[in-house]
């Protein structure tokens, strides 16, 4: 293809480097090769020759083999390792990742934090001290949501309710604000145009339920009361208590909307039965107007296939609405970044290299690697103008859109530590979609022209979220790690399934109110008050400790 020539002739001075590292990779010349595992399929899977994977390497002198969850749930792939007492360098256990601590499968991190500046750097002292385990040491970081410098945040890479612009256009931009208002229009379009322009049938609403994905289903309630993600409980700021969602009166109010609309029609009724995959095929094809998703759980790869396939032009995009079940302020967005201490990149026993290990971090987080990972190669994926500043042509857009081209030559090394925010030369953006000028480069016609209607200029324009979380957000970062050791923790589960079986029967009912009666008394038995208690318990603690912190540092 034309494109892949132009790429190969502007890589041309660097295939030589590639090559080489392509060698050292496999042992020749001493370079360092270290394996990982992440409790999550992959996005994009690199080839073993990708061409920027193999500059890394040669910079650093050393590279990454990395394996995904394919044909597991993370618990069962995390239980073959830990029974086998063999690990990868590197792990990343997710939910699993207390397990893996417990087994004592990690290496402790406090030895090596302060002989590692780019480490060290990541978080500041205070940050660090909320991974401490029970035993007093920290054996991960996590690799996300961390901002150098400056926020410069445009997507909303959280959860919200989401509808195609195309739906938004042909009702003329109207003001959406509260759940009967977005499903009203759902029905109001699919009625009027229940095909999508390329004359497939419209999905008004789908719903993904898959495993620890079903948050699409069961976790609106506290956003919609005007709540941020905490996650597993909504936290009141004004009286510093744990309040359980799922049995709320607009919990209620919101399963009954989800199945009066089952019942019209307009909810997926495969919702409850499709796999992920099955229901991004569905989201990629066009035909689905809405649905409640994180944007990272979908948006990155349906976007970029609205890109290749030329279907942008038809409205198929998605922006988030600022719902709440009465219109009141809402905080779908959280700016500034979430902590996330329950699960992060950690360096496992099995691993023979410990100081290489953490070298290699260390090495990814330089910014000439930084750029490398998120950017690319200088006039290869991208250029640089007068002032110093970053910008894609549109043939370098297409390319990175390009799912072979993100697979033979763009590495990421996506779920070790990266940034958001400023580069450290206080000029560009750590990473493309947030900067300036190639967001509105890269986004969407028919997106700007939605962003225009509604007076904003990101994604998160279109929330008007208010910030009201206090120093203990996000409390699903300690619910993600329960297990059945506790009672708590044992409750937690119990709920999960309940909720898992109860949730799809009370949407699909012909008899509503029975059936939420008949979940509200189950949900009851799995003994929720005592979740409710080590949540409140951890809520105290972390207040405590950011008091006592401050006080120490005042």
């Amino acid at each position: 293809m034309k494109t892949r020539k132009i790429v190969s002739v502007a890589m041309a001075g660097l295939m030589a480097t590639s090559a080489l590292a392509a060698c050292k990779q496999n042992g020749v010349g001493g370079t360092k090769e270290f394996s990982s595992f992440f409790c999550t399929p992959a996005t994009v899977e690199i080839t073993d020759d990708n061409e920027i994977k193999g500059i890394i390497t040669e910079k650093i002198g050393a590279s990454c083999k990395e394996t995904w969850l394919t044909g597991q749930d993370a618990g069962e792939a995390i239980g073959v390792l830990m029974a086998s007492g063999e690990y990868p360098d590197f792990i990343n256990g997710g939910d699993s990742s207390k397990q893996l601590y417990e087994a004592g499968a990690l290496v402790a991190w406090d030895d090596y934090i302060e002989k590692y500046p780019n480490i060290k750097e990541f978080y500041t002292d205070y940050e660090w001290d909320q991974f401490r385990q029970s035993d007093g040491h920290i054996y991960w970081m996590n690799p996300f949501d961390n901002i150098y410098g400056e926020d410069m945040t445009t997507e909303h890479s959280g959860e919200a309710f989401w509808i195609q612009v195309r739906v938004l256009e042909w009702a003329n931009y109207p003001e959406i604000t509260t759940l009967d208002e977005y499903f009203d229009l759902l029905e109001e379009y699919n009625e009027a145009n229940p095909q999508t322009p390329e004359g497939a049938d419209n999905i008004p609403y789908t719903i993904l339920c898959e495993d620890w994905r079903y948050f699409c289903l069961e976790n609106a309630p506290q956003f919609l009361d005007g709540y941020p993600n905490d996650g597993s409980v909504i936290v009141d700021p004004d009286t510093e208590q744990v309040v359980d969602y799922n049995t709320t009166d607009t919990a209620k109010a919101y399963f009954l909307k989800l199945n009066e609309e089952y019942h019209k029609g307009i909810v997926d009724p495969e919702s409850f039965t499709q796999t992920y995959d099955e229901y991004i095929s569905k989201l990629s094809t066009g035909r689905v107007l809405g649905m409640v998703d994180q944007w990272w759980d979908f948006a990155y790869t349906v976007n970029d296939i609205f890109k290749s396939n030329d279907t942008e032009q038809y409205g198929y995009n998605y922006v988030p609405l600022p719902i709440t079940i009465d219109g009141r302020d809402n905080q779908w967005y959280t700016p500034g970044g979430q902590l996330n201490v329950s699960s992060g990149i950690a360096i496992t026993t099995s691993c023979k290299d410990v100081e290489g290990a953490f070298q290699f971090i260390d090495d990814l987080l330089g910014q000439e690697i930084l750029d490398l990972r998120n950017w690319g190669v200088k006039d290869v994926d991208y250029c640089v103008d007068d002032q110093g500043l970053y910008y894609r042509t549109d043939e370098q857009i297409a390319n990175c859109a390009d799912q072979n081209y993100k697979s033979t030559h763009l590495c990421t090394y996506s779920y070790f530590p990266n940034y958001s925010g400023t580069s450290r030369d206080g000029k560009n953006a750590m990473t493309p979609s947030q900067q300036p000028s190639l967001f509105l480069a890269t986004v969407p016609d028919k997106v700007k022209a939605c962003f225009e209607a509604y007076g904003a200029e990101t994604y998160v324009d279109m929330l008007h979220s208010v910030n009201n979380a206090g120093v203990w957000f996000p409390m699903w970062s300690y619910s993600n790690n329960m297990n059945t050791s506790t009672d708590g923790g044992t409750a937690f589960t119990r709920m999960g399934e309940c909720k898992h079986e109860w949730l799809p029967i009370v949407v699909m009912s012909d008899d509503f109110e029975s059936d939420w009666a008949a979940y509200q008394a189950a949900y009851a038995e799995t003994k929720p008050e005592d979740f409710l208690a080590e949540m409140q318990t951890e809520l105290d603690n972390r207040i405590q400790n950011y008091n006592d912190f401050m006080a120490a540092n005042s």
